[in-house]
């Protein structure tokens, strides 16, 4: 009977052995951090770029059709100049959300300087040149605009794109005249203020969940509301640039 009771202890033994050697220890692992959030709530940012193009317009041809006039048949041709500018500013904005998908408020504020002026020419009715002129002024503008953007978040790269309306303040240095007898400046200038708009479309990219550098486009309007005329006399302009962006 002993040995019966020995033989058993042994073979619960065998059996037991195995059993304990096949158990797993579950051991509690933390979970992963949450995703860092780039480019949320206030900021402030500052760009500057080129004027690479405003649209003054196309050529336009005068033509003396008085027939009491001794210049009868002669034409004026009026080209204007549309050289590159600078323009440069700051934003102060404030990003909505935590999403994809981020609206944005933003006023952007900005010089804008450029050249502008005309070549003018006076040819007889046969085409012959009577006369040719040139015209150069700098006009100096201050934008200060309300924006509304749309921000996609796709973790440190974000486009954007959106539109903006505010007002415009232009003043001209004077002008400078090139003729056949030389040239001569002109003292003074004008000013206007008048209403603007513009689309913007842009991106950034997030060193930092709070500092990024980002290229920006602008297509710019200039209205001329105060100014009667049969036509269009809006000032369209094209701005890119370039700048660094600090969230708060």
């Amino acid at each position: 009977m002993k040995k019966f009771s020995v033989l058993t202890s042994i073979l619960i033994g065998f059996l037991a052995a195995p059993l304990q050697a096949g158990t797993e220890v579950y051991k509690q692992v933390a979970p992963p951090p949450p995703p860092e959030l780039y480019g949320l709530g206030f900021y402030g940012a500052i760009d500057m770029g080129a004027n690479v193009y405003q649209n003054r317009g196309g050529d336009r041809t005068f033509t003396d059709d008085n027939l009491d006039s001794p210049f009868f048949g002669d034409t004026l041709t009026v080209s204007p100049k549309n050289d590159v500018g600078f323009f440069g500013g700051i934003k102060l904005g404030y990003v909505f959300g935590t999403g994809v998908f981020r609206p944005t408020l933003e006023g952007d504020f900005f010089y804008n300087g450029f050249r502008g002026g005309a070549d003018f020419a006076l040819r007889e009715p046969d085409g012959d040149l009577i006369r040719s002129s040139s015209a150069t002024t700098w006009i100096n503008t201050g934008a200060f605009m309300g924006n509304f953007i749309g921000r996609f978040a796709f973790g440190r790269f974000q486009p954007y794109a959106g539109a903006g309306v505010g007002i415009y303040y232009a003043e001209s240095a004077g002008a400078e005249f090139q003729g056949p007898r030389g040239t001569f400046n002109t003292g003074g200038g004008r000013s206007h203020a008048d209403l603007a708009w513009q689309i913007v479309a842009g991106s950034d990219y997030y060193w930092t969940p709070k500092f990024s550098t980002f290229i920006e486009y602008h297509f710019l309007n200039y209205t001329s509301t105060q100014i009667d005329t049969r036509e269009d006399r809006d000032l369209r302009q094209h701005l890119v640039g370039a700048g660094v962006r600090v969230h708060f």
